[in-house]
C-alpha cells in the first residue's frame, strides 16, 4: 500500500500515455466512490464528472483541447464541470440530517434558507467562483486517488469550453472547469520533474 506521501510526491502530470490501455466503468466508479468524500462548502458537492471514453466523443474533446495528443492516447478524458446552482440542492443534501433527528424542522428549514441566501446575496460572479473553487478541490483528490491505484493524469486548462458546452449539451448551470486525461503514462519522454520552490518562498506566517 501507498503512503499518503509517496502518493503525493509521486504523482506527475503525465503528457503521453501509453496507448490502447482501457479503463473500465467499474475502475472508475472505485476512484469515484472517494472522490465523494472531498470537501465542499457547505458539503453542496458543487461537482460534476462527465467520463469520455468512447473513441468518437473523445475526438471531440482532442478538438476541444486544440488537439494536444494526451487526450488522443489516454484511456479517457474527464470533464470536470462546477455547478453554479449547487445552492439549490441544499434541502436534497440536508434532508437526511433531517430524519436522523440532527436538525429539527425548524433548524432545517433554517440551515436551508441561510445556505442559499448566502449564495445569492452574493451574484452570480461568486457563484461562478465557487464552482470553480470547489470543483477544483474535487478534482485534486481525484487525481490523488487515481495514482494511488496505479493510474496517470494530467490536469489541463488548454481547452475551448464553448466547443465542450456545444459538443456535450452541457446545460447552463455548469461551467468547464478543466479537463482530466487519465491513463497509464509513457514513461520514456518523460522529462525531469520541474522546479519546485522551497516553502521559504511561498509560506510566510502572520504577514507577508
Amino acid at each position: 500500500m501507498n503512503t499518503f506521501e509517496e502518493v503525493v510526491t509521486s504523482r506527475r502530470s503525465a503528457n503521453k500515455f501509453l496507448p490502447d490501455v482501457k479503463i473500465n466503468e467499474s475502475e472508475l466508479d472505485e476512484l469515484f466512490s472517494l472522490v465523494k468524500y472531498a470537501p465542499s462548502c457547505f458539503n453542496l458537492q458543487h461537482t460534476q464528472y462527465l467520463v469520455v471514453h468512447d473513441s468518437d466523443k473523445k475526438e471531440l474533446v482532442y478538438e476541444a483541447a486544440f488537439r494536444q495528443y494526451k487526450i488522443k492516447s489516454a484511456s479517457a478524458a474527464i470533464i470536470v464541470l462546477g455547478n453554479k446552482e449547487a445552492h439549490h440542492d441544499a434541502a436534497r443534501i440536508y434532508e437526511g440530517m433531517l430524519h436522523l433527528g440532527m436538525l429539527n424542522q425548524q433548524e432545517f428549514d433554517m440551515t436551508v434558507s441561510d445556505t442559499i441566501n448566502f449564495y445569492e446575496q452574493r451574484g452570480d460572479a461568486f457563484k461562478r467562483d465557487e464552482a470553480i473553487r470547489n470543483a477544483s478541490l474535487s478534482a485534486m483528490q481525484f487525481m490523488l486517488i487515481a495514482k494511488d491505484k496505479g493510474w496517470d493524469t494530467c490536469p489541463m486548462s488548454g481547452f475551448d469550453p464553448e466547443a465542450i458546452i456545444r459538443d456535450f449539451n452541457i446545460p447552463e448551470n455548469l461551467v468547464p472547469v478543466m479537463l482530466i486525461a487519465i491513463g497509464k503514462e509513457d514513461k520514456k519522454s518523460r522529462r525531469p520533474r520541474g522546479y519546485r520552490k522551497p516553502t521559504g518562498e511561498y509560506v510566510t506566517y502572520n504577514s507577508l
